[in-house]
């Protein structure tokens, strides 16, 4: 279980994908300007994350190393490929406004890079899990970047959430208040830089107040010298 424990704390915080190793920022900070948007791409990020772990961990004693990495980017691009033909048959509108980020999920360093670091090194089970968590980690970065965003430039929550859910979704948009002119600056992609450096300035601040109270100051005890009383 610690293991587990391990593997789940490295992907939501201690080795977060957007966070820590900013990867994947290309769709993090272009996709984000909706919280629709960003939990269509973190959806799918994840579910081709935990695939490609699945079949890489599958295959990782049959494939030669001096051609594991194409033989990986074929396995990613085969599943992108599926997740991306099942967002066009179910939900074609998030398909439109997703555009052409989707087909780029096969370059996403984070999915070939936890198929060469973890996925090809362990156990199946394990590879499904870490995949679970790294790309549940990268849905939350997406989430929160997404919302904030949508808060600061639109003043509505969670609009268009019938092309990710259907047309029942509609009555789920929020309207936290009424703008005449959206704030430009957060909708555009340097809002999404300046979202994105509050969000891991949040994080090293939370890291740096964690490690003040687990760290306790030495005490130096004084030394005491024996008295050697000389014996004549």
């Amino acid at each position: 279980m610690n293991e587990y424990k391990t593997i789940a704390l490295q992907g939501l915080w201690k080795n977060n994908p957007g966070l820590v190793q900013l990867l994947g920022l290309c769709p993090l900070l272009a996709v984000t300007a909706t919280l629709t948007n960003a939990l269509g791409l973190g959806l799918a990020t994840m579910a081709v994350l935990i695939g490609s772990n699945v079949l890489v961990s599958l295959v990782k004693d049959f494939v030669p190393r001096e051609i594991r990495i194409p033989v990986f980017v074929m396995i990613i691009a085969a599943l992108v490929t599926c997740v991306q033909l099942l967002i066009n048959a179910y939900a074609y509108g998030l398909y439109l406004s997703l555009g052409i980020f989707l087909p780029l999920i096969v370059t996403n360093c984070v999915i070939i890079g936890r198929a060469e670091a973890f996925a090809s090194r362990n156990s199946v089970v394990k590879s499904a899990f870490d995949g679970f968590m790294m790309g549940f980690g990268f849905l939350l970065v997406l989430s929160v970047l997404g919302a904030s965003r949508e808060i600061l430039g639109q003043g509505t929550l969670f609009e268009g959430a019938d092309l990710l859910l259907g047309d029942w979704a509609a009555s789920l948009t929020i309207h936290l208040w009424q703008v005449d002119t959206s704030f430009l600056l957060a909708m555009l992609p340097p809002g999404a830089f300046i979202g994105m450096g509050f969000l891991i300035a949040f994080k090293n601040i939370v890291d740096k107040q964690i490690s003040d109270r687990t760290t306790t100051p030495t005490v130096t005890e004084p030394v005491t010298r024996a008295r050697i009383t000389k014996v004549s």
